[in-house]
């Protein structure tokens, strides 16, 4: 008996070496000027956030005060 050979065939892919193609920035035009003054979601945010910040800074001045006049007072005393 005779045994047939089998033959085996390599597929061989081909990788492309293609470079993608660069391309360079363009200037745009702009659609709103760079300096504007418009009020904002933003603006009322930081608006919000600055009033908090400076109402807590004079809770915590207020609460220095009167410890320290609580102090002078002990201290006189």
């Amino acid at each position: 008996m005779a045994t047939a050979k089998k033959t085996t065939v390599k597929k061989t892919l081909h990788k492309s070496h293609k470079k993608p193609q660069v391309e360079s920035f363009k200037v745009s035009k702009e659609s709103k000027p760079f300096v504007t003054y418009r009020i904002t979601d933003q603006t009322i945010y930081w608006s919000i956030l600055l009033i908090l910040i400076f109402g807590l800074a004079l809770w915590i001045l207020q609460i220095q005060i009167n410890i320290t006049d609580m102090l002078n007072s002990i201290k006189v005393s």
